[in-house]
């Protein structure tokens, strides 16, 4: 079940414009930081912010030819892959890194899937970066609807939410957006798209009956 009706499309003339204004605000945000902070742990599980900033690097430059060039060297491992694309784009030197995040901020390169992963990656692994280091960031909540959406109807096995998400009422505060039947757990949409693809988040971020179960099971799935 899902109310959205507001929902923003996915095309292109949409799209594209908020993940380049995101990549930029990153670019921004990660400018300033000194270089003792660059090894703090993200939400990624065994990356660092650095390692992170290489994969959102690496993902903007990945075409649909390159996608399937490369996950066939990798045997169709996900995770051999994104090791990769970091290992491609993270240099001894953050600051060279960041060079790398300058040169893809108006790109749309994309592999084959629907353009709402431009978006997830986006939001999500900003967040990976920004949380960590105290950053705060207020994001279009009808825009993170749209990656919302996205995950919670694609398999994790696909890097979606679905499984996740399956059982609750995923109910957003900040937009119209509802999905699913079960206890509810309401959140603001970034709150529910983190925790739908696999991130922690604050006991505060979410409310509702189903809640505390909810956050039980992110923490012991």
């Amino acid at each position: 079940m899902l109310l959205n009706s507001g929902m923003p499309s996915r095309s292109p003339s949409i799209v594209w414009p908020v993940v380049h204004h995101e990549r930029r605000a990153l670019l921004q945000d990660l400018e300033p930081l000194p270089a003792t902070q660059w090894h703090t742990p993200s939400l990624c599980a065994g990356w660092d912010i650095h390692d992170v900033l290489a994969h959102v690097i690496d993902s903007a430059k990945t075409t649909r030819l390159t996608f399937i060039r490369r996950m066939i060297a990798s045997r169709m491992d996900f995770d051999r892959d994104n090791a990769v694309g970091v290992g491609l784009e993270k240099t001894a030197d953050p600051s060279q890194t960041l060079n790398g995040l300058r040169a893809v901020l108006s790109r749309t390169s994309t592999p084959p899937a629907s353009l709402a992963t431009r978006l997830v990656e986006a939001f999500v692994h900003g967040e990976d970066i920004r949380r960590p280091l105290g950053i705060r960031r207020d994001y279009p909540a009808e825009h993170v609807a749209t990656a919302l959406n996205y995950q919670v109807r694609t398999s994790t096995k696909m890097g979606g939410g679905k499984e996740i998400a399956e059982g609750w009422s995923l109910v957003a505060t900040d937009t119209p957006f509802h999905h699913g039947t079960g206890p509810a757990v309401e959140g603001t949409a970034i709150a529910l798209l983190l925790a739908v693809s696999g991130r922690p988040i604050g006991r505060d971020e979410v409310s509702g009956p189903g809640a505390p179960v909810f956050l039980q099971r992110l923490v012991n799935p």
